[in-house]
């Protein structure tokens, strides 16, 4: 039997009648017919569809680079209006919120602390609890499982919009879990409601739900990327390419002054549990070193449950910095509408990798320096698991 989604549940259970429902969205939120929840919630008997959020790459999804606000809009078709929670606000305004009896929020995480729509939930439970509105969080699979929990715990100094809570870089929740822990632990108080599923188990990766996969963002295209993205991620923080303008978004990593062939060897005599590094050439299309050639791995994974996304990541960047320090380069800022402290810093919620890799520190050293924030971390989230 397919996972049923909170969604499900709570269409089947009639809470919306006879409330004016906000609904955030974008193409992902769909239940196992392919339906969205959007035209569900505007077909539900008594229900009144008022309003659609979009989070970063718009409603739509049809933005593609990452740091690309998405405008306002109208739906002609459900005759409502589109709201940008990626644009010149992050978080809902009143004059947004006004009539609204529920804010319903459906979106599909993907396991990752940096990952925006996370934020934007936080962001929605914010506004609603300024403004009085109550909020239902739909809750759906964790795509890459809930077991296992790694990586750098943010630290505090180094918030953004792709970090803005101590946990750590995969953090092996839903997002109905997510919005517990930030509403009640990390003090948001709105009036919350999570809509919890039936049959998800933590050992779970997407493909074991009987779901089906929509991208929930344009260089999200496959399970296989959800699986390297808590790691593969970390490249959006230096000159490295993350493989964006390819097929296979942060599973290819590389640069144009790479040689494939020595750095995958030296990788794969590393020992990294689940994972295997094949030498590759590829060119971009658009984003960094569009249309040049770049060496590199892709990181083909083994053994999901044994795999360690972010560790492996780690190693490989330290790998890519070895090979020629003076040609490596972190990315410089903005990002994500940070113009002071450095990408990789947000990204990996302090100075301390940077640091790390250009100081010599070994990639087995680096993960151990995670374990006492992780351990910390897990005894707070057994407070507010669900499943």
């Amino acid at each position: 039997m397919p996972v049923c989604l909170g969604s499900d549940l709570l269409l089947e259970s009639g809470a919306l009648r006879g409330r004016r429902v906000g609904v955030v969205a974008n193409p992902a939120s769909i239940d196992g017919a392919f339906r969205h929840v959007v035209d569900r919630v505007a077909a539900a008997p008594g229900v009144t569809l008022a309003a659609v959020f979009g989070p970063q790459h718009g409603f739509r999804a049809d933005l593609q680079d990452n740091m690309i606000e998405s405008p306002h809009a109208q739906d002609a078709r459900r005759r409502v209006p589109v709201y940008s929670l990626y644009s010149e606000t992050r978080e809902p305004t009143a004059e947004m919120l006004v009539g609204l009896d529920a804010l319903v929020i459906d979106l599909q995480d993907v396991g990752a602390r940096i990952y925006t729509f996370i934020y934007t939930m936080a962001n929605c439970l914010r506004a609603a609890a300024r403004h009085g509105v109550p909020v239902i969080v739909c809750d759906r699979p964790n795509p890459i499982g809930g077991a296992s929990v790694e990586g750098p715990v943010l630290e505090d100094g180094y918030q953004s919009f792709v970090g803005l809570f101590p946990i750590p870089m995969r953090h092996g929740m839903t997002i109905g879990e997510l919005a517990r822990l930030f509403n009640d632990h990390f003090g948001i108080g709105a009036d919350l409601r999570v809509q919890a599923m039936e049959g998800w188990r933590r050992e779970m990766y997407w493909d074991e739900t009987g779901l089906p996969w929509v991208i929930p963002s344009p260089n999200m295209p496959t399970l296989d990327t959800a699986i390297v993205y808590p790691g593969a991620v970390l490249y959006e923080g230096t000159m490295l390419s993350e493989g964006r303008g390819t097929t296979r978004p942060f599973e290819f990593l590389g640069a144009p002054w790479i040689e494939a062939e020595p750095l995958a060897e030296s990788m794969n005599r590393q020992g990294l549990e689940g994972v295997r590094f094949r030498p590759v050439t590829f060119e971009p299309t658009f984003h960094k070193h569009a249309r040049q050639a770049c060496g590199g791995c892709q990181v083909h994974v083994t053994d999901r449950r044994g795999f360690r996304p972010v560790l492996a990541a780690v190693a490989l960047l330290k790998a890519f910095y070895d090979a020629d320090p003076e040609r490596f380069a972190w990315r410089q800022p903005p990002y994500e509408y940070e113009h002071e402290l450095m990408p990789i810093d947000i990204l990996a919620g302090s100075g301390s990798l940077r640091s790390q890799i250009e100081g010599g520190v070994a990639w087995d050293d680096i993960g151990a320096g995670w374990e006492p924030g992780v351990k910390q971390f897990m005894e707070v989230r057994q407070n507010y698991v669900i499943y």
